[in-house]
């Protein structure tokens, strides 16, 4: 495993990270908690140092399934990785998100005792959807807790990518933010520019979706029926075809050294030299270690990298 500096936090990262969505949401099918563990250890045994979860990583019954999960499993080792955790948006709520003081502390204070552990190395705007999302309050509180040690760093987790880069932008420019997490994958390359102007002022960045929400992953055809429910049966026949056919032609990239289409999807991203990490939703163990292998393949050459460029007419819309 190769690791990088996210950004101004001088936080040495592995460049793979494990998000954690997939062991509690069912958003991808059900994942047993032994298995996740077992794709956890999996995870420290490759040199993965950067955790992500949330309290929206839950049930409707219930918030912050994944962050118990993960507690569970580090165990003693929690102090040996970094967790980053979010807050604004909970699994028990289906309302829009809000970011205010209150909200902020208890949210912290109860992703600290699911994880636990006394800190997040960072805590993210859990994907706001507009500037009127935010409550003034937010920045004091957030300041207080960091003061008080419970938080590091304050990151933005961007939705909405049109209608929000904006706030981003504005917040790095403030220094109130030191990373952001964003959509970026072989499908969807609408952040690049952001990536490279928030880097350029020192802002680390987390990668996510990389896989496409599984359309990268080499298991989808154009056969392909999502069962009801899961985060891809919102999609029409044309659609699923139109996002199989993209892919196929991108099988070039799969190579001595990068055996599947999903190894090849992250190291496309880790080419971006304004990437700090990008994070994998393995739901098992199998999973992660193909995508750790993607970290120890080669960096595609110039060549091949304008042959993806070639092929990709547009952005396929993100989760």
């Amino acid at each position: 495993m190769k690791y990088r500096t996210l950004g101004r936090t001088g936080l040495r990262c592995s460049e793979i990270g494990l998000g954690t969505w997939a062991f509690a949401s069912q958003v991808y099918g059900d994942v047993a908690e032994a298995e996740a563990h077992r794709t956890i250890y999996t995870a420290l045994d490759a040199g993965i140092n950067f955790f992500d979860t949330a309290p929206r990583y839950g049930s409707p019954e219930r918030d912050g399934i994944a962050e118990e999960v993960l507690g569970r499993a580090l165990g003693p080792r929690h102090a040996d990785v970094l967790i980053s955790s979010k807050f604004g948006r909970n699994a028990t709520e289906q309302a829009a998100p809000h970011f205010h003081a209150r909200r902020a502390r208890r949210s912290v204070e109860a992703s600290l005792r699911r994880l636990g552990r006394d800190h997040l190395d960072v805590l993210f705007f859990h994907s706001p959807f507009s500037p009127d999302d935010i409550h003034d309050d937010v920045w004091q509180a957030l300041a207080d807790l960091k003061k008080e040690g419970k938080v590091r760093f304050i990151g933005h987790s961007i939705s909405m990518f049109a209608d929000t880069q904006q706030m981003a932008r504005d917040w790095a420019s403030a220094r109130k933010i030191d990373v952001v997490q964003v959509v970026y994958s072989l499908m969807n390359r609408e952040a690049a520019r952001l990536i490279r102007d928030l880097e350029e002022q020192g802002i680390g960045i987390m990668a996510r979706e990389s896989l496409a929400n599984g359309f990268l992953s080499g298991a989808v055809t154009r056969d392909t029926v999502f069962p009801a429910g899961t985060l891809n049966a919102r999609y029409s026949r044309q659609e699923i075809e139109d996002r199989v056919g993209y892919v196929e032609q991108l099988a070039f990239l799969v190579r001595g050294d990068v055996r599947s289409m999903p190894q090849a999807a992250l190291r496309w991203v880790l080419d971006n030299p304004h990437v700090s990490l990008v994070l994998s939703g393995a739901k098992n163990a199998e999973e992660l270690r193909d995508a750790v292998a993607a970290s120890e393949a080669a960096r595609y050459t110039r060549e091949e990298q304008a042959r993806a460029e070639a092929v990709h007419a547009h952005d396929f819309s993100a989760a």
